[in-house]
Formats: C-alpha cells, structure tokens, sequence
C-alpha cells in the first residue's frame, strides 16, 4: 500500500526525486543535496531519507557501473572508516531528535551547504590525506541525515588535485559505499518499510528519466545558471525548514 500523502506532497516528491536523477546524471550535482529538505517541507524529514534511499541505491549501481575503474581506491579506502563513524553517529542521536528537531537541522544544513556553494573554497594546494578522516565522517552524518554528504567530501577532495574523472569516479564510489552503509540502520529504525518501498518503486521511472536528463544537460544547458537556481532554492528551504522547526 502507498502512502496516504496529499498530491501537493506527491508533486514535491516526484520533483525532488526527480532532481535527484538529475544530479546523479551528473549535472548540476547540488541538487542532490536540495532532495531531502524539499520533501520535508510537505512530509516527514524520516520518511524523505527512507523513500529516497533505495532509490539512490538503484542510481548508485548504474553509476558505479558507469565510472568504475577510474576511481582513485587509496582515498576510498581513507573514507571507509569515517563513514562508518558518521552513520553510527547520526544513528545514535535518531532517537533523540523530535521531527521538528530534524527539520532545524536539514534547514541549518541547507543555509550552510548553500553558503558553500556559493563560496567554493578550494585549498591552493593539496591537502593532506589525514583530513579524510573528519572528511568522511561528516560525510557519513549529513549522509545519513539528509543524503547530502557532497559537500563535506568535496572539501576534501577537491583540495587533493585529483584529475577530473577520477575525482568523478572515487566521489561515485564513496556516495554508494555510505549509502549502502546506511540501508541496515535505516531498516533497523524503521525509516524504510514496505510502505515506502512500495513508494520508492513507483518513482523508480522518474528517477531513471532523471538520470537520463542530467546526462542530456550537460552539454546543452548553461549549468552556471542552474547552480545559480540551485543556491537560491536552498537557501529559501533552508530558511522555511527553520522557521518551520521554531512554530513559525
């Protein structure tokens, strides 16, 4: 049996999932990280991240396909125990945070990751390899919180000068690597049922189709203009979510 969600919720799901395929087909890849926080605004913030996992899981399978071979598994295998430490911790605090309370977080994360996008900072020179650890771990925590362990991973990565592909390919590897970690505890706390099973198989399609248009985008968009749209949503849901969380 599907949720019992109102069309406006079906509408912003399907959007966002939509959004999701998108990022995944490798354009304009913030907006994976606006999916969660715009489902929360009209569902529950646990049942976006349940419904939207399996879903990433299908996405992570054609993609690690796609780009395996060129990652770099020296900084893979750096990020594993991090991730690891980052879905324990958000796993642990899950029974501590009300819905409310989670909604003032994805509005915090939102605010901050569109503030990184706007800001971008790049280190002027490679990093060291021990700020994987930090790296990942908080990776593993917003991952677990809101599947937005993009930027985090991206602060470190991005400073380590890796060529473009195989810095496509190894951030490819880590997002399936910590979604998969997640599926146990998110079956474990419930956030995935047969009822959003039966939710996330019904957008399967619409995340495929998503997919296959952000592959389409890449070279036919301006995708300045698309970031741009990008730091402007989260922002605004970020914003919302905050007052939301406060009574607003």
């Amino acid at each position: 049996m599907l949720p019992d969600y109102s069309l406006i919720a079906w509408l912003v799901i399907a959007f966002s999932v939509y959004l999701t395929g998108v990022s995944k087909g490798g354009f304009a890849g913030g907006f994976g990280t606006l999916s969660v926080p715009l489902m929360a605004l009209v569902i529950s913030p646990t049942q976006a991240a349940g419904l939207l996992l399996p879903l990433l899981l299908v996405m992570d399978a054609f993609a690690v396909k796609a780009w395996w071979g060129k990652q770099s598994m020296a900084e893979v295998w750096r990020f594993v125990p991090g991730l690891f430490v980052g879905v324990a911790i958000g796993t642990a605090l899950f029974g501590s945070l009300s819905e409310q309370g989670v909604r003032l977080v994805l509005g915090v994360l939102s605010l901050a990751f569109a503030l990184y996008m706007l800001i971008k900072p790049v280190a002027s020179k490679p990093i060291s390899s021990y700020w994987a650890l930090p790296a990942a771990t908080t990776c593993g925590f917003t991952s677990f919180i809101a599947h937005a362990g993009a930027p985090p991973l991206n602060l470190y990565l991005l400073p380590r000068k890796l060529p473009k592909e195989t810095f496509i390919a190894t951030s490819v590897i880590a997002f399936a690597t910590v979604n998969v970690i997640k599926l146990g505890p998110y079956l474990w706390l419930g956030e995935i049922n047969l009822t959003s099973a039966w939710a996330s198989l019904l957008l399967v399609p619409l995340a495929w189709v998503g997919v296959r248009n952000g592959l389409w985008l890449q070279h036919r968009v301006n995708e300045v203009l698309f970031y741009r749209l990008v730091i402007a949503a989260m922002f605004l849901v970020g914003a919302q979510l905050v007052w939301q969380a406060w009574g607003g």
